[in-house]
C-alpha cells in the first residue's frame, strides 16, 4: 500500500539524505500533510531554499518546481518569482543559517514589505552540513566548532525580528509539537501576506555530538521541555523563565491585516 504523501515526493531520491535522528524529516512530513490538508495543487506552487541541510527538504524530495538557490538568496529569488506570476504560491524553505545570516537583510525587508510568501525557517541553531559552526540562533553557552569555550553572543529571536520588521503572520513551534506546526503552516500558507515559522529542529550529528546530547530522543524530549506555550511562559515570573522559549503564533493576521497587492 503506498504512503499517502507519496504522490508528493520524488520517490527515487529515498533514502533520505538527512542525518539518522535529524528533525528535518519531521518538519518535511509536517509541510506535506499541511498543503495536503488544504487540498492545494502542487502546479500551484513554487518552493524555493538556500544553502544547506533544510535546503533539502523541497529540493530534491518535492515532486514540484523548486529552485534551489545561492547561500542567503532564498527570499530574494522567492521576492521575485512572486512578482513575475503572482498567482503562484511560493514557500521557502530553509535553515537558520541561511536566512538569518547571510539571507537576514532580504528576510527583514521581506517582512517589512508584507510580500506574500511563506517562509519556513529550520531552525537547529547550528550551520549542520558544513562543520557545526556558530549560527546566529545558537543559544548562549552552547558548543560549535567555532565556540568550542561556549557560545558569548546573544541569539537571534528570529519571531521578534520579523515581528517588528512587519510581517503579518509570525509563529514558533518545534517538530515536537508536530500537530500545532501543522496547523500553523496551513495557517501561513492561507494568509495573504509575508508569513513566517520558526520551526525548531534537531541536529544530533552537531549540535547535539557538540553540547553531548547525541541521542534524537533526548534532543525531541529537550525540546518538549525548553519550548513552553505562550500562556503558560507569559503567566512566569522573569526569574523562573530561564533559558525557556514561548511557541505559538505571535502575529496572526486578524490582528495584522494584510498589505498585498
Amino acid at each position: 500500500m503506498n504512503h499517502p504523501l507519496e504522490k508528493y515526493l520524488r520517490m527515487e531520491v529515498f533514502p533520505s539524505p538527512f542525518c539518522s535522528g535529524c528533525g528535518h524529516g519531521i518538519l518535511l512530513s509536517a509541510v506535506l500533510r499541511a498543503i495536503d490538508g488544504l487540498g492545494y495543487s502542487m502546479d500551484d506552487m513554487l518552493f524555493v531554499s538556500g544553502i544547506g541541510c533544510a535546503a533539502w527538504i523541497p529540493s530534491p524530495h518535492f515532486a514540484a518546481d523548486t529552485l534551489h538557490t545561492t547561500h542567503g538568496r532564498a527570499v530574494a529569488f522567492a521576492t521575485g518569482a512572486k512578482l513575475q506570476n503572482p498567482n503562484l504560491k511560493v514557500m521557502v524553505i530553509s535553515g537558520d543559517g541561511d536566512i538569518a545570516a547571510i539571507g537576514g537583510n532580504h528576510l527583514i525587508h521581506a517582512a517589512r514589505r508584507n510580500i506574500d510568501l511563506t517562509v519556513i525557517c529550520a531552525n537547529n541553531s547550528v550551520y549542520g552540513m558544513t562543520g557545526g559552526q556558530l549560527a546566529p540562533t545558537t543559544p548562549l553557552e552552547c558548543f560549535t566548532s567555532t565556540s568550542p569555550s561556549g557560545n558569548t553572543e546573544p541569539p537571534f529571536d528570529l519571531c521578534k525580528l520579523v515581528e517588528g520588521a512587519g510581517a503579518g503572520y509570525v509563529a514558533r513551534f518545534t517538530v515536537a509539537h508536530i500537530h500545532m506546526l501543522i496547523k500553523s503552516i496551513k495557517a501561513a500558507l492561507e494568509y495573504e501576506g509575508f508569513s513566517f515559522i520558526e520551526a525548531v529542529s534537531p541536529c544530533p550529528t552537531q549540535f547535539g555530538r557538540m553540547n553531548a546530547v547525541p541521542s534524537p530522543v533526548d534532543l525531541i524530549n529537550m525540546l518538549k521541555k525548553d519550548f513552553v506555550s505562550m500562556a503558560k511562559y507569559n503567566k512566569m515570573p522573569l526569574e523562573e523563565r530561564g533559558s525557556l522559549k514561548p511557541i505559538g503564533e505571535f502575529v496572526k493576521p486578524d490582528v495584522r491585516k494584510s498589505k498585498a497587492g
